[in-house]
């Protein structure tokens, strides 16, 4: 069946919607073998109904223009869902690629990651008067500036902006400056206590 491939890595992608699926660069090649041979078919028969004027070719190149085109619109949307994801993970998850997803990822996918957080830093350091702002935090206005946060493994020492050092260890709890801590829970350190 024409474009059945294509359709298979879109239904990976709705499979997983919590996570990014392993990259399928097998099934892409495929897809791309697949687009190729249609291509080729179509030029042939294209060339053979403008030689003989002959009308009985066109429903079959108009099926299989329509495959070609489904084939496209699949990979580029399976390739862009990918790499929203992966960008949400930059925003949600921090400058570091979790271990768990660098398995799932081909590495053009990784080279985008480091080459968009490199972007978002260096715009990141040029707002806010030179001191620099970081707008991955907060996505949501906090309602408190301090939470309390429970430590989920030794870190050991945490110096705060105005100076003071806290000591993080496992199972302490702290009321902490939000946006100081917001860092730490993301990379899994500390956890928000409600």
């Amino acid at each position: 069946m024409l474009s059945a491939k294509s359709l298979e890595l879109i239904k990976d992608l709705s499979r997983n919607t919590d996570s990014i699926p392993t990259f399928r660069d097998d099934t892409i090649r495929e897809v791309l073998v697949e687009t190729q041979e249609i291509f080729n078919a179509n030029s042939r028969d294209a060339r053979i109904c403008s030689a003989t004027n002959n009308q009985q070719l066109l429903p079959i190149l108009s099926f299989r223009h329509a495959a070609l085109e489904r084939n496209k619109r699949c990979l580029l949307a399976y390739l862009y869902n990918r790499l929203e994801r992966i960008r949400d993970m930059r925003w949600q998850g921090g400058p570091t690629i979790p271990e768990h997803v660098k398995g799932s990822l081909c590495e053009p996918e990784i080279q985008w990651f480091n080459s968009y957080n490199k972007l978002l830093a260096k715009y990141m350091k040029s707002i806010g008067d030179g001191q620099g702002i970081d707008i991955t935090c907060d996505m949501n206005p906090p309602k408190s500036l301090f939470i309390e946060v429970r430590c989920l493994e030794d870190y050991g020492k945490f110096e705060l902006d105005d100076g003071e050092v806290v000591f993080l260890k496992k199972n302490n709890q702290h009321y902490l400056p939000r946006i100081q801590v917001e860092p730490l829970i993301k990379q899994g350190i500390l956890q928000q206590i409600n």
